[in-house]
């Protein structure tokens, strides 16, 4: 079922998943392509970068912590690249801090880990929503 503006537009809405626990991409991919995206998932932020140069999202999840460039780089570098894209930082080393800097870098939400699936598609719909409005 196409939930999204963009699906039922025909436009299928596009979404790139960084985590560098497999478990989370294979959690994440599954739903929002039922949701009606094209979902591409990364376990490392350098291949993750490499797509981003290559193609636009509409959306990027990205995770804090993980080897090589971390997630607060990733998403000052995603912004840089495409400032249209939508980020949301997802993180099991939540602080007060990482949040502040995540919004200072450009990121549209912050959730903490463990999370509900329909927390994180609701924060997408709130996020595609705002596009529509504007």
């Amino acid at each position: 079922m196409n939930t999204t503006p963009e699906a039922q537009a025909g436009k299928r809405p596009r979404i790139l998943i960084l985590d560098d626990e497999p478990i989370v991409c294979k959690r994440l991919k599954p739903a929002f392509q039922k949701a009606g995206f094209t979902v591409e998932t990364f376990v490392d932020s350098a291949s993750a970068l490499a797509r981003v140069k290559e193609a636009p999202f509409d959306i990027v999840i990205t995770d804090l912590k993980m080897e090589g460039l971390d997630g607060l780089a990733f998403l000052a570098k995603v912004k840089e690249l495409r400032p249209e894209a939508g980020v949301i930082v997802i993180t099991g080393f939540a602080t007060l801090e990482t949040a502040r800097e995540s919004f200072r870098k450009g990121a549209f939400d912050f959730v903490a880990k463990p999370f509900k699936l329909k927390d994180i598609m609701d924060i997408v719909a709130r996020l595609l929503a705002g596009r529509e409005a504007s």
